[in-house]
């Protein structure tokens, strides 16, 4: 069997048989011509299997390095301090499967009883271990996780991503198409190098038609714990992601200064909310989970009323 191009558009994609990864493909013409564009049957299986999770939230970033793992850890922690919230973690970064050691998770898949974390980390002989895998092979993994683990009764999936747009990010919005998910999470640092990155993950949003929920400036300046005042580490030079989002037209859920303690916590796989309760960057934290849970809320809400309507 030829194996797919790294970068394949996909036999359902506008693009298919057109991009530049077409040209020498033994199926261009059958992709070109629309007759391959058949729907892939794991789709449905996934959202049988989805419609006991009731929310689904992807965190993106673009750019490697803003602290988005972190970040999918942190909102994990948050939501689940409520006993009476089941949530999951999926960790789809398949090179670099971080959450694990973020969690503090060696060999289990729970951390509280109402919180399990799913990761190929776990799938590991050892977490020196390097994945290489072409694209493929990445996208079964995704499919795997969706399809044949048992998420059961699960009120919110947080979905780690790693950095760009590619065969992850678009596997999981592919096999996630039928499932309803409520959005994604964009986080970025203030710098226009960061912010750079972030607008095209913000257009990968837009032309997949994933919804965005907001973004978080994380590393968002840094707060002295003697005397208060704040330093810019990143300066945000072209205004940071309050400037991009107003151009943008996309909500700000916030900012979440440098606290050295954050990097401590995740290195110890421990919840920094719970280690450090009276940081800035906890009631950042704090606040960005809560309008996050409200837009799911709405947005469930107001799917629910066109049903009964």
């Amino acid at each position: 069997m030829e194996e797919v191009p790294h970068d394949c558009p996909g036999a359902d994609s506008a693009q298919a048989g057109r991009g530049a990864s077409c040209q020498g493909c033994p199926n261009q013409r059958l992709c070109a011509s629309g007759a391959g564009a058949t729907p892939d049957p794991a789709i449905e299986e996934i959202k049988e299997k989805m419609k006991t999770v009731k929310h689904k939230i992807l965190v993106l970033s673009g750019k490697g390095g803003v602290g988005k793992s972190t970040f999918s850890a942190h909102l994990a922690h948050g939501l689940a301090e409520d006993e009476n919230t089941q949530v999951a973690l999926l960790d789809i970064d398949i090179c670099g499967p971080s959450i694990p050691k973020i969690m503090g998770l060696e060999g289990e898949q729970y951390v509280d009883e109402n919180l399990g974390v799913m990761s190929v980390g776990f799938l590991l002989s050892s977490p020196d271990d390097a994945v290489i895998w072409r694209g493929p092979k990445k996208n079964g993994m995704i499919k795997q996780f969706l399809r044949d683990v048992d998420w059961g009764e699960v009120d919110y999936l947080v979905v780690d991503t790693p950095p760009g747009t590619s065969d992850e990010h678009l596997s999981v919005v592919q096999y996630l198409a039928a499932a309803r998910v409520d959005g994604a999470v964009i986080v970025t640092t203030p710098q226009e190098v960061s912010l750079q990155d972030v607008r095209k993950e913000i257009s990968f949003c837009r032309k997949v038609k994933l919804p965005v929920i907001g973004v978080v400036e994380n590393m968002s300046g840094f707060i002295c714990p003697n005397c208060k005042k704040e330093s810019q580490i990143f300066p945000p030079t072209t205004g940071g992601a309050a400037a991009m989002c107003q151009d943008l037209k996309l909500p700000l859920l916030g900012r979440v200064p440098l606290d050295p303690h954050i990097g401590k916590s995740c290195d110890k796989g421990q919840s920094f909310l719970a280690e450090a309760p009276d940081s800035p960057a906890t009631a950042a934290y704090r606040s960005i989970i809560q309008r996050i849970q409200e837009f799911c809320n709405l947005r469930q809400s107001k799917e629910e009323n066109l049903i009964s309507s």
